[in-house]
Formats: structure tokens, C-alpha cells, sequence
């Protein structure tokens, strides 16, 4: 059995989500903040979230889930 050097959980993809006080469930607001870089993004919807998500994975090279609906 060989063990992977690459950890399944990255620190380089570790983010923190901070809401803010008037978000609610049909409208998520709020900030992320890249834990390694200091990265931050705004966002004002669950569609930019997902969308911005997206986009950083996609720029780790990150290939699209096919199980997605």
C-alpha cells in the first residue's frame, strides 16, 4: 500500500466564510479570505459564491465534477 504525499484537504485551499449580520438563507453576503494567500472576495448572492469558487478551483487546474448535476 502507498500512501499519497498530497493531502486530500490542501492548506492552500483553505478559505474562511464569514456572513455577514444581514445575510439570510435566500441571500447569502458575505467574504472569503484565502487562509495561505490572504485572498479576499466579496460577494452578494449564492450564485457569485459558487461562481467565484469555481473559479479558483478552476485556476488550480481542476477539472469539473461529472457525478454534478
Amino acid at each position: 500500500m502507498s500512501l499519497s504525499q498530497e493531502s486530500k484537504y490542501p492548506s492552500r485551499r483553505t478559505y474562511v466564510l464569514k456572513l455577514r449580520s444581514d445575510a439570510q438563507p435566500g441571500a447569502l453576503a458575505g467574504r472569503l479570505e484565502n487562509i495561505v494567500t490572504g485572498k479576499q472576495h466579496a460577494f452578494e448572492s449564492t450564485h457569485e459564491l459558487l461562481e467565484w469558487i469555481a473559479g479558483e478551483l478552476a485556476s488550480m487546474g481542476v477539472e469539473p465534477s461529472r457525478n454534478g448535476p
